[in-house]
């Protein structure tokens, strides 16, 4: 099954989505993730969704609560590229749920930047409480898997050796539809990662060449902190980033990038330049962004409960 998040209000509720584009409501975020083996059996019994995709306002299908942990230098062709050594243990640095944005979000160049670096990466979405777990253990606890861009403002991002102003910027965690793990299997085996500017592949490898595997990366942060249902571990990029490059290469306005994971599914992204109208700043804010019906002019339908999707 694959899971998308719907905008209602201040509030996000989890809906499934299907193969013909129609989305049917589970959930709201928290209690979905609350009680997953409850909800799960209730959206495998839905037959189909009432509304389409396009005429929702879509966001991440996370928990507000949660959080996202993000590996940097886990694949062994990128610290190569990188010129770095491979690392003893996973190097963990954060985001805020609110730099997470769905499918068609544009993201802005933030002020003195030259643009946004890509980052294809497996992001895998816990899915029970997992505490000093060993990585059989932690692999079997995952919920699901989504493709994530971790868009980066290189410039910021090196003014430190912690990562975290160049790894939070407006909107630049695009994350695609949840797919439930039994959907995806063994990370381990081998899925492939591609990233395509404008049409152009400028990122191909698999998550076979990870250093730490899933299991590992779950394992280790468990040594220290419970990992709560919903919290989102994005484990890392391979080799083909733009900052590398000779010249560097970043995206711009006009540009539009797609990172895409084998039996997991893609997102899309569409690059802006840095100016917001008042609406836009605060939908920033929230990390949510124009809906597909509000780019296309169209009003969103009526969703339950009288609220609506805009």
């Amino acid at each position: 099954m694959r899971f998308i998040g719907i905008r209602q209000g201040l509030q996000t509720v989890i809906g499934r989505l299907f193969g013909d584009g129609t989305v049917a409501e589970v959930a709201e975020a928290t209690e979905f993730y609350a009680d997953l083996d409850g909800w799960l059996p209730q959206a495998a019994a839905l037959a189909g969704g009432r509304w389409h995709r396009r005429d929702i306002d879509e966001g991440p299908a996370v928990p507000p609560g949660a959080r996202v942990l993000c590996v940097g230098l886990n694949y062994r062709s990128h610290a190569d590229e990188a010129g770095l050594p491979y690392p003893e243990h996973p190097a963990v640095f954060g985001r805020w749920t609110v730099s997470l944005a769905s499918d068609g979000t544009p993201v802005p160049v933030p002020a003195g930047e030259p643009g946004l670096d890509w980052e294809v990466e497996l992001a895998a979405v816990v899915g029970r409480p997992l505490w000093h777990v060993d990585p059989g253990t932690a692999l079997a606890g995952v919920f699901g898997y989504a493709a994530f861009n971790d868009l980066s403002a290189r410039q910021h991002q090196l003014h430190s050796r912690l990562w975290t102003v160049g790894k939070n910027a407006d909107r630049s965690g695009p994350l695609s539809a949840i797919v439930t793990a039994d959907e995806v299997g063994d990370p381990g085996e081998g899925l492939r990662l591609r990233t395509v500017v404008n049409g152009e592949t400028v990122q191909e490898a698999s998550t076979a060449d990870m250093i730490f595997s899933v299991g590992e990366i779950l394992a280790y942060l468990s040594e220290v902190m419970t990992l709560n249902p919903g919290d989102v571990v994005a484990t890392g990029t391979p080799q083909g980033v733009g900052f590398t490059r000779t010249p560097p290469r970043y995206l711009g306005a006009g540009d539009t990038v797609t990172v895409e994971i084998q039996g997991v599914g893609s997102v899309s992204t569409p690059v802006v330049a840095d100016r917001f109208s008042g609406e836009e700043r605060a939908a920033a804010v929230t990390g949510s962004g124009a809906s597909d019906a509000q780019r296309a002019g169209r009003q969103p339908s009526p969703l339950p409960g009288g609220a609506s999707a805009s």
